[in-house]
């Protein structure tokens, strides 16, 4: 098997309200859009929103995420905290801070409860240094 893509698909309730939420905070493109599914890419990188009472979700599998953070690392949070935060004015749910395991980062919501956590790589404590496989 050879793999040509792997990326999240978030179920939503308002399908573009959602699309808007990643175009507009973020600057991802769309790739495909209908009233159902919405495919967007930034670079390299894809994420798409479905609606989550659609034909296409399995039955019994159709009720909104709970417990979906979606990672989006960056080479400056300070600045996309500014910009989240500022331009775009997102109220952080977890405030902007350096954690011993190697982030800085902060957290704010994005639609149908799932967590944006916005993270810059850091030089982690002693303590977690051993965690994180040689590259």
């Amino acid at each position: 098997m050879s793999v040509t893509s792997c990326y999240p698909v978030l179920m939503a309730q308002d399908v573009a309200a959602a699309a808007s939420f990643y175009r507009d905070a973020l600057g991802f493109e769309t790739t495909y859009e209908s009233d159902w599914y919405v495919s967007l890419r930034l670079g390299a990188f894809e994420l798409a929103v479905v609606a989550h009472d659609h034909p296409t979700v399995p039955e019994g599998y159709r009720a909104l995420p709970r417990g979906v953070i979606v990672n989006l690392e960056v080479d400056d949070v300070d600045a996309a905290h500014a910009r989240l935060t500022g331009h775009v004015g997102l109220a952080p749910v977890l405030a902007l801070r350096d954690e011993d395991f190697g982030q800085r980062h902060f957290i704010v919501p994005a639609p149908d409860g799932v967590l944006l956590d916005v993270i810059q790589p850091i030089p982690p404590a002693a303590e977690y240094a051993q965690a994180y496989a040689a590259s």
